[in-house]
């Protein structure tokens, strides 16, 4: 018994070296990773090498999956590039065993010394994670080591050698346990690289371990299958297409076992070397093979999965909030982007619905502005408790700020989603005079072009653009100021068709102002980024002119805001100015 507990320990350590590695690489370079991948997919060849390259570095292919999964639900990339990459990500796979089953016993100790003093001088920094990936290497040299030591004394017992036995000859039972070992440990590698030790220790025969290798591959494709299932179609089809490729493979592999394992016994190998070889082998000619037929298998997928109708009310349901990438900040954060950007796009739809509420198509465009408004509380709520559960004390500094920002511009919109509903209720029953329409209607169009340069700049942070926002606001105020005057001025020369019309203008001018600076915060964000960015002693000519126009900019604001009435924001952290 205690033999077994020794041998399931140092499987669990060899998952979570495996783990470690993965999380530790794409928290440092997990956006150029992103990056490397994305502009690899125009060309089959490109995509092919990028795979193999991502996933060779992050050691785990259901990475590989989830970023091009996420490309191509996004628009981003055609399937038959990304069904490249994932090709290319398992012979990443592949040659990763090879490596980490070389003999290499003086490594281990020397990564886990490194790795541990980098890790805990600098936790947070990217050097620091570069310790972690270090601490994750040396540990599954370690598991290895350990597996082999641990399952020598099992070589001896009888019952587990009858049990592998008859596993022996059966490849699809075989690929059945192997797929199932790799969804368990959430990695094809783990598995793999535990057939091959497990084999070298004499516990399994060659024909037993390529069943278990085969399989793990394909269970590494129906992991990346489960885990696209958040996704829209056009995302889940390179999942789909990614474990029809792993299923071929076993088709193909079948007839020819037999002949197979008698040629490779007569390898002057050792048994492990024999099932690292095949699984290289193995995994580089099918893929190399089945490369040219991306674009027959994208037609195909496209055919299998085809788009779902769209149902009225299926925009409440959030696309890009994959609860797997949360282990991963940096794909987390990108996820939260996406989906906070479609409440912008909400928004944006409700101020189209609301043109028309005010030119009396209210019945329609009523009943299409709460829909949006109830459509818009689903996704708030669903970003608001994906952030929460993003653990932030695994995040750097960078990636704290970036997580506040994408709070503070949730609830910013959420906030204008409420004001827009107050102000389709408050109109239903008005009627208003021409004049007062096309004043409402320009400066409802002023609010539509600040609405998406504030999505602009929350996206891009240029600092030009957030400039470019902050002159259209006060250029707003200034109109809204001037329109209300007129207001006032035609209410006191009682050309005005009730005082209730009057009175209800000016209230939806008011509501406008606040709309305004609302989509206007993501402005200062970016200032004061830029100007902490520019607050180093050599620096100081650039800060000083940062900083003084950003007192220009709050003076201007002061200036513009009503005596005794500050338009607050609630969502605003401490000391940034969104009034």
């Amino acid at each position: 018994m205690l033999t077994l507990l020794h041998l399931l320990s140092a499987i669990a350590l060899l998952v979570w070296g495996t783990h470690i590695v993965r999380t530790g690489i794409l928290r440092v370079y997990g956006a150029q990773l992103r990056r490397l991948l994305s502009h690899s997919m125009r060309r089959t060849p490109l995509a092919f090498l990028a795979g193999i390259g991502v996933t060779a570095l992050v050691q785990s292919s259901n990475a590989t999956a989830l970023l091009a999964s996420a490309f191509v639900a996004e628009g981003l990339m055609a399937l038959a590039p990304a069904l490249a990459a994932m090709l290319g990500a398992d012979v990443g796979t592949a040659l990763m065993a090879r490596v980490l089953t070389l003999d290499l016993s003086w490594l281990p100790p020397l990564l886990l010394l490194c790795g541990v003093s980098l890790f805990l001088a600098q936790k947070q920094n990217p050097p620091g994670q570069l310790g972690r990936v270090a601490i994750g290497l040396g540990l599954i040299m370690l598991a290895l080591e350990l597996i082999v030591a641990a399952s020598e004394p099992i070589t001896h017992a009888q019952g587990l050698g009858l049990l592998f036995a008859s596993l022996t000859g059966d490849l699809l039972l075989a690929a059945v346990i192997g797929a199932l070992f790799a969804m368990l440990t959430y990695s094809s590698l783990a598995a793999v690289l535990l057939t091959a030790t497990l084999a070298g220790a004499g516990l399994i025969d060659l024909p037993l371990a390529i069943g278990l290798v085969i399989g793990a591959n394909i269970g590494s494709g129906v992991l990346a299958y489960l885990n696209s299932s958040l996704l829209v179609a056009a995302g889940r089809r390179v999942a789909l297409g990614n474990l029809l490729y792993k299923l071929l493979g076993l088709l193909l592999v079948l007839p020819l076992l037999d002949p197979l394992v008698a040629w490779m016994q007569k390898l002057p190998l050792s048994l492990q070397d024999q099932v690292i070889g095949f699984h290289l082998a193995y995994n580089s000619l099918r893929c190399v093979l089945l490369l040219p037929s991306v674009t027959p298998m994208a037609r195909l997928c496209t055919r299998l999965l085809p788009e779902r109708a769209t149902e009225k009310n299926s925009i409440a349901q959030p696309r890009y909030l994959d609860p797997n990438a949360l282990t991963t900040p940096i794909l987390a954060l990108a996820n939260a982007v996406r989906e906070t950007l479609r409440i912008g796009d909400l928004v944006e739809r409700m101020l189209g619905h609301l043109q028309g509420v005010l030119q009396g198509r209210r019945a329609e465009a009523g009943r299409e502005l709460r829909r949006l408004e109830e459509d818009l509380d689903a996704l708030y709520g669903a970003v608001k408790l994906y952030l929460a559960r993003l653990p932030r004390e695994a995040l750097d500094e960078a990636e704290d700020r970036r997580w506040a920002e994408i709070i503070e511009l949730a609830v910013n919109l959420r906030q204008a989603g409420y004001i827009l509903g107050k102000m389709q209720r408050r109109t239903e029953r008005q009627s208003f005079a021409r004049i007062d329409l096309e004043e409402l209607a320009e400066l409802h169009a002023e609010l539509l072009a600040n609405l998406r340069l504030g999505l602009s700049v929350f996206l891009s942070g240029d600092p030009r653009s957030a400039r470019q926002l902050l002159r259209q606001k006060r250029r707003f105020r200034a109109l809204e100021r001037r329109l209300a005057h007129a207001h006032v001025d035609r209410l006191h020369r009682q050309v005005l068709h009730s005082p209730e019309t009057g009175s209800t203008h000016l209230e939806l001018l008011e509501d406008m102002k606040r709309l305004n600076s609302l989509f206007c915060c993501s402005a200062y964000v970016v200032l004061e980024a830029e100007a902490q960015a520019a607050d180093r002693p050599d620096e100081k000519p650039e800060r000083d002119r940062l900083d003084g126009e950003l007192r220009r900019l709050l003076l201007d604001d002061a200036a513009n805001r009503p005596v005794g009435r500050v338009a607050e924001n609630p969502a605003a952290r401490p000391g940034t100015p969104c009034g």
